[in-house]
This record gives structure tokens, sequence and C-alpha cells, in this order.
């Protein structure tokens, strides 16, 4: 047996607890700040149309951040209660699953007060509420290290997209012709990259939080496994943020893209583009910690070698 090949992690201690708490304030901060420059932009239009566009625009961010904040925060708070008593299994899923709820009306509530008169806004903010629910009972599985690990390489996810974006007009530049086609083209690439920049990032980043939670607990240490299940994880909630996005939040795009023909196209578009860039996130995201933690484990010992079998006295002198 490795050095990974262990049980999974203890009751959570007093730093992991601090650890969760800080990276729930920074989801909130994140999920605060993406609805609130929603509800700016949706309110800032003049015009019904541009008012639908631009709803349909925040709608795959908003859910995102609300997907993962439920997540983290329903983590911290069954920290918190760990510390405490022994939970159940169904008392932590409903523990969970209600604080991503409460994360989700609250979030919700940003949106649907825009015009509570409307069906529009009540889809958003039906949305973000079952994000942020699904984040939470995600959170409900006995893989707390995993799941914290898979909320620090969403956020870093978030911040390579932010930082990448504040460029992205002077590389398309640096890449492009002032042809459409070819600036299409351009953009299409700084995609592809973008999603693998982002899945490099979140599967070093998963790496480095389990690995920093093995020192804090004496080295107990997760299956290896779940090494690449954690750097795979921001991808698969972008997966799940998108097919949220198709479903609960079609009539949101499909009246986008009844605004024009170009709308249209441009929905389909982003559509297909943030499926993409899921998918690339996702399997570079676990490629990345899988092999990373591959290079710590080491080899298992020759039995023969322990148990001082004829093949190694063999090797030694008479």
């Amino acid at each position: 047996m490795t050095e990974q090949e262990v049980a999974p992690a203890p009751q959570p201690s007093a730093a992991a607890s601090s650890s969760g708490l800080v990276l729930a304030g920074v989801t909130l901060v994140w999920m605060a700040a993406m609805l609130w420059s929603a509800r700016a932009t949706i309110t800032g239009r003049v015009d019904v149309e541009m008012e639908v566009t631009s709803t349909a625009y925040a709608l795959p961010g908003a859910i995102s951040a609300s997907l993962i904040t439920g997540s983290t925060v329903a983590l911290a708070a069954l920290s918190l209660l760990g510390r405490r008593r022994e939970t159940g299994a169904s008392t932590r899923f409903a523990i969970a699953t209600g604080s991503g709820l409460i994360i989700g009306v609250l979030g919700a509530l940003t949106i649907v007060t825009i015009n509570t008169e409307g069906w529009l806004y009540a889809v958003v903010g039906g949305t973000v509420a079952a994000a942020a629910t699904i984040g939470g009972a995600l959170a409900g599985f006995r893989i707390p290290r995993v799941v914290t690990a898979i909320g620090w390489a969403s956020v870093a996810v978030f911040l390579v997209g932010l930082v990448l974006n504040l460029f992205q007009g002077p590389l398309l530049d640096a890449f492009s012709s002032s042809q459409a086609q070819s600036r299409a083209d351009a953009s299409q690439w700084l995609s592809y990259g973008q999603g693998f920049l982002s899945g490099l990032a979140a599967g070093l980043i998963a790496y480095f939080v389990l690995r920093r939670a093995r020192r804090r607990s004496d080295g107990l240490d997760v299956p290896w496994p779940l090494y690449g299940l954690a750097g795979a994880g921001a991808g698969l909630l972008l997966v799940i943020a998108e097919i949220l996005t198709r479903t609960a939040g079609s009539r949101v795009l499909d009246l986008a893209g009844k605004v024009s023909e170009l709308e249209l196209v441009v929905q389909q578009m982003l559509s297909g583009a943030r499926l993409n860039s899921a998918l690339i996130v996702l399997f570079v995201g676990a490629i990345t910690a899988t092999i990373a933690v591959g290079r710590t484990i080491a080899p298992a010992p020759d039995d023969a070698e322990e148990e001082g079998t004829p093949a190694a006295a063999s090797r030694e002198k008479p």
C-alpha cells in the first residue's frame, strides 16, 4: 500500500474550518459581484431588447458563481457543525442542501426584484436558486477535502478568465488581421487557450490544496484517484452550469435569440464555446492533477525483498 492509499479525511479541524470559511467568503464575494454586475447591466439598458440580451449574457456567469458558492457555503456550515457533533448521512445532506438553498434564494432576490411582474427575471432567479441548491447538495458527500480543492480550483479558473478577458483586445490584434474571418479564428483559438490554461491552473491548485490538507493531518491523505476528481471538478461544475443554462434558463436564451437573426447566431456560438471550454478545463484539470500526484507516489516495496525469500538471500554474501 502506498502513502496515497489511506482512509478518507478525518473530522474537520479548526484549521480546516478556518480555511473553509475563507473559501466561502471568497466565493460569496464572487457571487455577489456577478449578480450585482448583472443587475446593473440589465437595469442600465434603455430598451426592452437590450435588456433581454443583457440578461442572456449575464445568465451563465451568475449560474456558475451560484453553483460554486452554494457548495462552499454548505461545506463551511458542515465543517462548523462537525466540530461539535457527528452528523449522519441524511442530516449532512439536509444541512448542505438547505445551506445552498438559502444562498440561492438570497441571490435570486437580486435578480427577481428588477421586475417582480415579468416572467423573465423569475426564470433567472429560479435558475440561480437551483444552481446554488445543487452546489450545496454536492457538498453533502463525505469528501470535504475534494470539495474544498474544487472550490479553490474554480476560483483559479475564474481569475484566469478575468485576466485573459482584460487582454482579449490586444491578443486578438496580435494574432489576427483586420478581416472578420481572421478575428473569428483567432477568437476561437484564444478560447481554446483560455480553457487549457484554466484547466492547468485548476489541476495544480487542486493538487496543492489536497497536499496542504495532507500535511495538516499528519500525512493522512485521500486516495489518489480523488486527486484527478478534484482537478476535473472545476470543469465538471462548468458543465453542470451549462446544462442548467440550456435547460432551466432556456426560455431566456430563446427569447434573446428572437431579437434578431444575428443575436440567435451569437447565442448559439457562445453556448458551444462555453461547453467546449468547460470540457477542456475538465480533462486538462484531471490530467494535470493526476500527473502531479503520480510523481509523488513511491513504488510498492518488493515482497521478495521484505520477506527474505531465496531470491533475496542469493544476493547476500555468504
